[in-house]
């Protein structure tokens, strides 16, 4: 073969490779040439946190494999397109009381949207999700307070609602014309992906086409969430290895609006985890830092971390994401903002 056939095959190659992909090979590859040290350090995380994700993974990948192969993706669609508001109020708290993390709760969103539930309680449900679980609101308890646990709990289901019923209103407009990427669910903000009114079949493995509908299905589901969670458990590796929160938090601590607006909006490039920062938090506090701002940066940073956006981002297109951050960033901000007004009145 001679060097111009190589060098297409190599062009080929590249072109046809998946970009996340490229992108988790190229920062190890950075990572190799100028901090070496970090290269096993960044493995190791983000096969421990692969390795501790993998039973929701699992469970999720078989719940929309047998839901496609069923047919009993039309029966949860319909069964969520006729009671809008009801499941959107139950997705917020359900939501509020699930124990998956930011990126824990990927696999069951896309799960939900791989069946057609439709957008709104999906929404309210991935915000609210990844800010309290019952370990979370113990540890809450025990670091920051009960009182600070149970406000951080009605907040989370605050945002999911404010999500969900902010989809709700923008039924219709063009930003949610295909909120979803190619190969994502078909679910809509009014209406699932009902294709016709068949009854499921629950016994599936009695019918090759269905058999080999469950593999597909089941197939194409685990490499799309493993090839985003790996890159999202890498970039969180690397944000707890070189950020600096301690210092980015101590900016912005006096409590005033401003400093709540800056605390919901750090909580992005910021935040590590839940279970990292509610110590840290604790601490900073105890130095002075006002409760609202505490509080916005653990509900913003929740939401919008850098992990946890990527694995949104993975699933919806730039529009729908937009509106993810939006509503976020309002739910933090709001959330600070009620919660220094309590402090102040019961302080």
């Amino acid at each position: 073969m001679t060097s111009a056939q190589l060098a297409g095959h190599g062009r080929r190659l590249l072109i046809s490779a998946d970009r996340v992909w490229l992108v988790f090979a190229g920062v190890f590859l950075i990572l190799a040439l100028t901090v070496p040290g970090q290269v096993p350090l960044s493995l190791r995380f983000v096969l421990t946190n692969l390795m501790n994700i993998a039973p929701f993974l699992l469970l999720a990948i078989l719940a929309s494999a047998y839901a496609a192969a069923t047919g009993s993706d039309n029966l949860i669609a319909r069964a969520f397109s006729g009671r809008l508001v009801f499941s959107i109020v139950l997705a917020a708290l359900m939501g509020a009381l699930s124990p998956f993390c930011s990126c824990g709760v990927v696999p069951i969103i896309a799960a939900l949207l791989g069946m057609g539930v439709p957008l709104a309680p999906v929404m309210a449900f991935w915000l609210s999700s990844p800010l309290m679980d019952p370990s979370m609101f113990i540890i809450t308890a025990g670091q920051l307070g009960t009182e600070f646990a149970i406000a951080k709990t009605l907040f989370a289901t605050l945002v999911g609602l404010l999500g969900g019923f902010g989809l709700y209103a923008l039924q219709g407009s063009r930003l949610l014309e295909h909120p979803l990427r190619e190969g994502i669910g078909g679910g809509g903000c009014g209406t699932g992906k009902i294709h016709d009114p068949k009854p499921a079949v629950w016994k599936f493995w009695h019918d090759p086409k269905r058999v080999a509908t469950f593999w597909r299905d089941g197939q194409k589901t685990f490499f799309f969430l493993f090839k985003w969670l790996s890159i999202a458990y890498l970039l969180e590796s690397l944000l707890l290895a070189w950020t600096p929160l301690e210092r980015v938090i101590e900016l912005v601590g006096d409590g005033g609006l401003v400093s709540i607006l800056l605390a919901a909006s750090l909580g992005a490039p910021a935040y590590l985890n839940g279970f990292a920062a509610v110590p840290l938090v604790s601490g900073l506090m105890d130095s002075g830092m006002a409760p609202g701002t505490a509080m916005a940066f653990l509900i913003g940073g929740g939401i919008t971390s850098v992990p946890a956006a990527m694995a949104v981002y993975a699933l919806v297109r730039k529009p729908l994401f937009g509106l993810y951050i939006l509503f976020a960033f309002i739910g933090a901000s709001l959330s600070g903002v009620l919660f220094q007004a309590w402090s102040g009145m019961v302080g």
